[in-house]
């Protein structure tokens, strides 16, 4: 299976708002490493401080976060600091965001291992909080902040408040660049629900209804009574339904509307869709409808896909359709183009991501256009590349008749058995486009080793090993495409089986695919093997061909029989 490319995301506060040209200094240190994406910066004046977004793979974000940290230490001094905004250091926070890919645990040992970096390296002291935090206690930032910059003197060498990583006696160096926070949180998503009415009132008393916080209890149970207090003279809450969410109503005189507007803290406790749903009670509650929702910021795509997901089983119809669906699915269910165009290009961490590192891809060409490139004098794309498209076809023919399944009028009682086999014929269709360009690159990769300098003994041998690694890899490559067409036969022979009588031919279509795209991709892995000097390694690649060769011959003959019955 191909493994989900994993993207974090970091959101540095510094202790600058003012100065324009120290924070494009600062951000400029994001935007040099290679495959990060500044997304967004944010400075306040009242604050003096400045909010910097940005995202990539987990490395390249970590190593970015080092080098803001380090040029903010060498142009913000501490001892000149003033604004409304409590804070610690040059760089006050600098929380990782797990957004595809990655887990908070794993956040949280980046941002510690990154934490125990600026300390060693740059002299910054470093305390980590939220789930980076050693302790429960510091687990809350204001805790790790307590006192904030003036009180860092005493709290340095004081056993139970120094910082986790870089204790030492207060001096003119630290004095200049304070501490730091490192730490890790989940996403946080910011959104507004439009709401039929310009009430605030009501907006608030629907927020009041679904944040975790909930209101004050009051006498009588009357909006207008006393608050009530309990045996300490704290108020009595009664709580919300949604966990993980804070939430207020108010008025925006740009669309003339009252909304909820919702933070919500936790995605994996609170998902946007289930958001969405209970606001939508609960101003039904209230005599009032929610027309839509705005998304405020970024969201990872998976907020999208779960949302879509989760409307499309409501209505007993397949998820296992194009992302592009899922995700138009997902927008009007929750009505996000409901005051401007969403689109999710402009919205989704993910696709950001994907078109600032935008190459040419032999599966974003149109199908003419890869045909015509295929019969160009170039060996590449070729045999293998064309057998794992070929596979990917037959997945996506197996999936169309599981999607015709699950839609047949009088087979509603059996959707969801269809819904998986689709999903998993979207799974090996993803993996094997994946492929298509991957053998391409592999063939690439071989034509580069050719191409090294081979002047002395040490190139010359370093030229051979390159050749033999390219090699080895362009013949794991099509052993991989093989592997992944040969599981259409499992979902083509239950099409055949159980799904659709009317569509059993394309079940068959899928079938004939699959097999040449086993058969093609072997061929492949033997011709390239021949190049291997690992006589032990290539003799063992070409016995795992022969064996699906076999195999997928073998599956075609038995559910071609299927077929034919049913014609």
């Amino acid at each position: 299976m191909i493994q989900e490319k994993q993207i974090i995301e970091c959101v540095p506060n510094f202790s600058e708002g003012r100065n324009k040209e120290v924070i494009k200094q600062i951000t400029d240190e994001v935007e040099r490493v290679k495959g990060v994406k500044l997304l967004d910066v944010d400075p306040g004046e009242a604050t003096n401080r400045t909010v910097v977004t940005f995202v990539g793979e987990p490395q390249q974000v970590v190593e970015a976060a080092f080098r803001c940290v380090k040029k903010a230490a060498q142009l913000i001094d501490m001892r000149q600091h003033h604004g409304a905004h409590p804070r610690m250091g040059a760089t006050d926070v600098c929380p990782l965001i797990p957004v595809a890919g990655i887990t908070l645990e794993e956040c949280a040992r980046l941002a510690r291992q990154l934490a125990e970096r600026i300390a060693a390296e740059l002299k910054v002291p470093c305390y980590c909080y939220e789930a980076a935090a050693a302790t429960l206690e510091r687990k809350n930032l204001a805790v790790c902040r307590k006192g904030e910059y003036e009180g860092l003197p005493e709290r340095m060498t004081a056993q139970a408040e120094a910082p986790d990583y870089g204790a030492r006696a207060w001096d003119e160096q630290l004095a200049r660049t304070g501490c730091t926070a490192v730490g890790a949180r989940d996403f946080l998503i910011a959104t507004n629900f439009n709401l039929n009415t310009t009430s605030t009132r009501r907006a608030n008393a629907i927020a009041f209804d679904v944040r975790e916080k909930g209101r004050p209890q009051r006498e009588g149970g009357s909006p207008v009574g006393k608050p009530m207090k309990d045996a300490d003279g704290n108020p009595i809450m009664i709580p919300g339904t949604l966990k993980s969410t804070k939430a207020i109503g108010w008025f925006i005189d740009e669309y003339g509307i009252a909304q909820v507007s919702m933070n919500i803290t936790d995605i994996n406790v609170t998902p946007l869709h289930v958001a969405f749903d209970e606001v939508c009670r609960c101003a039904q509650n209230r005599g009032i409808r929610v027309t839509g929702t705005e998304i405020v910021g970024l969201i990872p795509k998976r907020t999208l896909l779960e949302a879509g997901i989760y409307f499309l089983k409501k209505q007993n119809r397949s998820t296992g359709i194009p992302e592009e669906d899922i995700l138009k699915i997902a927008i009007k269910s929750m009505g996000l183009d409901d005051l401007k165009p969403f689109n999710p290009r402009e919205k989704v961490i993910e696709y950001l991501l994907e078109d600032e590192q935008k190459t040419v891809k032999l599966i974003d060409l149109t199908v003419k256009g890869f045909a015509d490139e295929t019969s160009r004098e170039s060996p590449a794309p070729g045999g293998g590349t064309i057998s794992a498209y070929m596979g990917a076809l037959g997945a996506a023919l197996g999936t169309m008749v599981a999607n015709l399944s699950s839609h047949k009028a009088g087979w509603d009682a059996r959707w969801e058995e269809f819904s998986t086999w689709a999903g998993r014929g979207q799974a090996i269709q993803a993996e094997l486009m994946v492929l298509v360009d991957e053998d391409t690159e592999a063939f690439n990769r071989i034509m580069a080793a050719f191409g090294l300098p081979k002047s002395t003994d040490e190139e010359k041998a370093a030229r051979t090993a390159a050749i033999q690694e390219a090699t080895l890899f362009a013949t794991e490559v099509p052993l991989h495409t093989m592997q992944a067409a040969f599981k259409v036969f499992e979902l083509c022979r239950a099409m055949a089986e159980e799904g659709n009588p009317n569509s059993v031919s394309d079940a068959g279509v899928g079938v004939l695919a699959a097999r040449a795209a086993v058969l093609g991709a072997g061929l492949n892995v033997k011709i390239n093997a021949a190049g291997l000097k690992d006589r032990t390694t290539a003799d063992r690649l070409v016995g795992q061909a022969n064996t699906l060769i076999a195999q997928a011959n073998t599956a075609e003959a038995e559910i071609m029989k299927i077929v034919e019955a049913k014609l």
